[in-house]
This record gives C-alpha cells, structure tokens and sequence, in this order.
C-alpha cells in the first residue's frame, strides 16, 4: 500500500470516529479514544445516538424504538466508527443495531436455546457437560450483539452480583469434585475491575481439582483498549485460556491486533469462536479471510458455530446446508488452522454437536471408503488384529 493510500486510510478512520464522538459534543482526541472507561462511558445506547451517525431505515428506526423493552442496545465507540453510515447491510451494523424483524418469531425459535436453565444448580451456574460448568460472571457486555443466545439474562437486571453468588457457587464446586474445567462468561468477564476478577480467579484456582479456567470473551472486538497490560499480568498468573469472538474481518482492527499481540505475547492462549451470520459472513471468501486474519494475530478458529434460533433472529440466520457448503469450501482449500469446527449447539441443552460434510462413503469388513475435499474417493484399511 502507498503512503498516500495509508494516510488517505487513516484520514477516513480518523473522520468516522470524530463523527461518533460529536454524538457527544465531544471532539476527536486519540487518547481519549484509548481510554477503555472512556469507551465505556460514551457507548451509543439511544435512538438518538443512531439517528446522529446512521441514515437510519424504517426497520433499523423501529427496532430501535422498540429495543428498550425487549433487549438493551449497547455499542462501543471504537465498534460504531466500524459501521457504514449508508449502508443498512453493512456487517458490523448488521450486529448490533436492532431490526423490526426482531419482532418475527420464527418456526424453532426458543427463550433459552441451549437449555441453560434447566441445567442451573445455583443461580449463573450451568452444570451441563459431566466434567465443566459455565459460571455467569455478570449480565453486561461491552456491546450487545443482536444474536445473542442470553438476551433473556444480559442486560436484563436479573442476575445477582457474582459477590453475592460466589460464596455458594465456590461451595458447590468444591463439592463436585468431578468438575475440572470452568468457563467464565456471562455478559462478558473483562469488564470487571481487575481486583474484582482477581478476587474471582482466586477463589477458583484454590479449589485443587479444577485444572482448567476459561474465559469468553468479545472485549478484544468490541472494546481492545481494555487489554491492559495490568489485565494480561493478571490472567497470565491464573493461567487462564481465552476464547474471543469476532465475525468479521473487518473486526480485525489495528486496536484489536494490539490487544491480541499482547495477549498472546503475555502467553495466554487464544481461539475465537465466530457464529455463522446471515449477510454478514455467510460466505467463504468472508470466513477464510477472517480466520486467516486470525491466525495472523495468534488466535486459533476453534468453533463456527450455526447461529442458536433465539426467539427474533431469524432473519441473521442461515440454513444449515448453507453452512456445510462453506465449509466444504474451506477444508482443503487452506491450511486446516484457519478451518474451526463447525456445530450446532443442541436445541434444548444436547451440548454441541460438530456438523460437516460427509467423509466416510462406506465400511464393511476392515475397509473404509472415504471422500476427500475433492469428492474423490480412498480407502483405508484396518490392521488385520483390529477387523
């Protein structure tokens, strides 16, 4: 790229994020910018906030109007100077800006797709797999995506603080000794102080058989200025594993490879889980150059998932078939790094099922017919011990 191409690249960035600031009668100030409570304090939550950056459609205006009672709208700054004024398709608007079609109930939809509540010992607990629990750090995100599988809990007010909740969920695993892995997730652990994660992460790796401390996370994404090298000391000495999110390449930002770099440099290992999106990566020259990206930054595509049928989201999902054909586009066709596994996250709390095109042709006494990324056809024969 050309000097000129660069700085013409910067004067546009530059432009689109003192657009978003002077929602707040604020003007562009690149430390201010990098200030994560800075980012935090100014996200776009209102009808009018949208009205000021957005050429907003009629859908987008009266989703927007209607959000404040069906589930909060919240965008970070820095995500909001990602978005095309002009374009309601644009991928990262697509994300996090309400449509009427959230209205539409669509055939499969569910309150709570994956069964979490009725795999709930303790409030913000789930305890649905033999060997792991997810524990609900909070119900805030830095921003809020529109497919969001606990619309019913984030932003909703309902889950307790975890300073009340801990005591009990601490207790609990304690008692389950079986329990070796946990996921903090929520809303979205990495907007906690990080005294109070440290209070948290503490009280977890003092329990002597959880082997295993997981973070989900959409910090990296929606708001990078809060990878701090204080926070990455902090999860380096708990030695806890990331698992990101982003969905577009378009997410991969100078700010989130700074953010990525130093998480990965602080030596916390990292994957990004990536849902499937109608309009926004559905196809395979988008995921491809999102997770080659990835990779690029140190962060392994572990899971696309199918997007969960949370009541209103019809309209951001696609088929299944659509996803096996992009993935078949994916295998083969680059390094098996860049190709996460593709699943479905049961209906009803079955757990994730992996989906992919079909390989194995036929078997019968000892031989395998298998079909490659081409469609064409090996065998493979058991040792003779074996048949």
């Amino acid at each position: 790229m050309s000097l000129n191409a660069l700085e013409d690249t910067d004067s546009l960035v530059d432009a689109a994020r003192a657009a978003v600031c002077r929602i707040f009668g604020e003007s562009y100030d690149p430390q201010r910018w990098g200030d994560w409570h800075w980012q935090t304090r100014h996200r776009l939550t209102r009808l009018a906030h949208f009205e000021a950056l957005l050429d907003l459609t009629p859908s987008e205006r009266r989703g927007l109007e209607l959000a404040p009672g069906k589930f909060a709208v919240s965008v970070t700054p820095h995500f909001a100077a990602l978005m095309d004024p002009h374009d309601p398709d644009c991928p990262i608007r697509r994300q996090v800006v309400p449509r009427q079609d959230e209205l539409v109930v669509g055939a499969g939809d569910m309150v709570d797709p994956c069964g979490e509540d009725r795999h709930s010992p303790l409030p913000g607990l789930v305890h649905r797999y033999p060997d792991r629990v997810l524990l609900l750090a909070l119900d805030t995100c830095a921003s809020y995506c529109r497919y969001c599988t606990r619309s019913r809990l984030v932003a909703q007010g309902h889950l307790e603080p975890l300073t009340r909740r801990l005591d009990r969920i601490v207790a609990y695993l304690e008692e389950h000794t079986e329990v070796r892995d946990v996921l903090l997730s929520g809303g979205d652990p990495l907007l906690m102080s990080e005294d109070r994660l440290e209070g948290v992460l503490s009280r977890l790796r003092a329990i002597p058989h959880l082997e295993f401390l997981r973070i989900g996370s959409r910090v990296p994404c929606f708001l990078p200025q809060r990878i701090t090298p204080e926070l990455v000391a902090l999860l380096r000495r708990h030695r806890v594993w990331l698992s990101l999110h982003f969905s577009h390449p378009k997410e991969l930002t100078p700010e989130a490879a700074e953010a990525c770099d130093r998480l990965a440099d602080g030596g916390i290992p990292l994957g990004s889980q990536t849902v499937l999106l109608r309009g926004v990566n559905d196809d395979a020259a988008t995921l491809k150059a999102l997770f080659h990206g990835l990779l690029k930054l140190r962060v392994r595509p572990y899971y696309l998932y199918q997007c969960d049928p949370v009541v209103g989201t019809s309209h951001l999902r696609t088929s299944l078939a659509r996803g096996l054909e992009i993935v078949s586009q994916l295998r083969g066709h680059t390094t098996g790094y860049a190709v996460p596994t593709y699943v479905v996250d049961a209906p009803g709390g079955g757990g994730k099922i992996p989906i992919q095109p079909e390989t194995i042709v036929a078997h019968e006494g000892g031989v395998w017919t298998l079909a490659n990324w081409e469609g064409k056809r090996f065998t493979y024969t058991d040792p003779a011990y074996d048949v």
